[in-house]
């Protein structure tokens, strides 16, 4: 079986200053989504964007991500640890960071931002849909470094079995990785397919909901649910709950969109 590194998560102290890989992979996705976005305005004019329209966009979507994210995570995951430990709102350099509360913070800065501009909701979701999955992907890896949502217990004969010293001396699954692979590289790539000539408004966007809470909802049974829905069954998880209405969501939006 394999043993999990068990990395610093401090990758660089300066003094007092400490560079963890958890907000370097954070910088890692905003980064990408500058390069990535820059070309899409280059070379793809039907959005209406413009290169220099990224910085702007980048600064709402990281002031979203970060609100959003903390937020669902206190209020959907830890409600009670936070309600006794407030200050540690704060300390989003520590992870614990909701995926779903980050969508949601995203989806309103980028209403506000499209009202500001006089632009289409969609015109704008439609444009950064492919530029997040390899930042969520970069999210992925920072959790499998931080040691956070591991995955659940895995037979021994599982070539890739990994032991987390820091949990328990049993197998599991590097659901991290997993999740890395599905949400971040495969939904990219599916994106980033799907989007390289004009589409119907709105439909890249409904295929992102299609595909990250599949891919979700597929990842969460390899992943220790931190929390259950229905008392204290695990059947369903709180992110496979919260991802199903983007699924059915997406699929109306779609096959609604798809032949204007």
């Amino acid at each position: 079986m394999l043993i999990h590194p068990q990395f610093d998560p401090i990758a660089l102290s300066l003094g007092p200053l400490a560079v963890r890989w958890y907000g370097l992979m954070y910088l890692a996705g905003f980064v990408t989504f500058l390069l990535l976005g820059r070309r899409r305005a280059a070379t793809q004019p039907w959005h209406g964007l413009k290169p220099a329209a990224l910085d702007d966009l980048l600064f709402y979507g990281v002031l979203g991500v970060i609100i959003g994210g903390r937020l669902g995570q206190v209020l959907f995951y830890e409600p009670a640890y936070y309600l006794a430990h407030p200050l540690e709102i704060l300390a989003v350099w520590k992870g614990g960071m909701s995926f779903h509360g980050g969508f949601l913070g995203v989806l309103a800065a980028m209403a506000l931002y499209a009202r500001k501009r006089g632009l289409s909701f969609w015109q704008i979701t439609d444009f950064i849909a492919p530029l997040v999955p390899l930042g969520l992907g970069a999210g992925r890896i920072g959790n499998f470094i931080n040691v956070e949502l591991w995955g659940r217990v895995a037979s021994p004969d599982l070539p890739w079995a990994m032991v987390f010293p820091l949990v328990d001396a049993l197998p599991r699954h590097p659901s991290q990785l997993y999740q890395a692979l599905g949400e971040g590289l495969l939904l990219f790539l599916l994106l980033w397919w799907y989007s390289g000539r004009q589409r119907a408004r709105g439909t890249v966007s409904a295929l992102f909901l299609i595909g990250y809470g599949s891919a979700r909802w597929i990842g969460e049974y390899f992943r220790e649910p931190d929390i259950g829905v229905f008392g204290q069954s695990y059947l369903v998880s709180m992110g496979q709950w919260l991802s199903l209405p983007m699924i059915v969501v997406g699929i109306v939006l779609f096959f609604k969109w798809k032949d204007r």
